[in-house]
């Protein structure tokens, strides 16, 4: 197990500049990436233990993660 964020950044490297244009013009990607940074969090502080959670909870939000990181990689690819 990980316990480095998965900042968009770091797991879209290539892609900064068309977020960032996204964010600026499209809200519903921002609000996607908005709940992506939320739930990233969420699950780096339950990894380090600065949040201690029960197992099936950590893994609900890392399957939310998953699926926020796809919608959002559907979009930066389509843009």
């Amino acid at each position: 197990m990980s316990h480095t964020p998965h900042e968009l950044a770091e797991e879209f490297p290539d892609k900064i500049n068309v977020m960032h244009a996204l964010r600026e013009t499209d809200a519903h990607f921002a609000r996607l990436a908005d709940d992506y940074h939320e739930v990233n969090r969420a699950v780096h502080r339950a990894e380090t233990n600065l949040e201690p959670m029960e197992e099936l909870a950590e893994v609900e939000l890392r399957k939310k993660r998953a699926h926020l990181k796809d919608e959002i990689w559907r979009m930066l690819s389509q843009a």
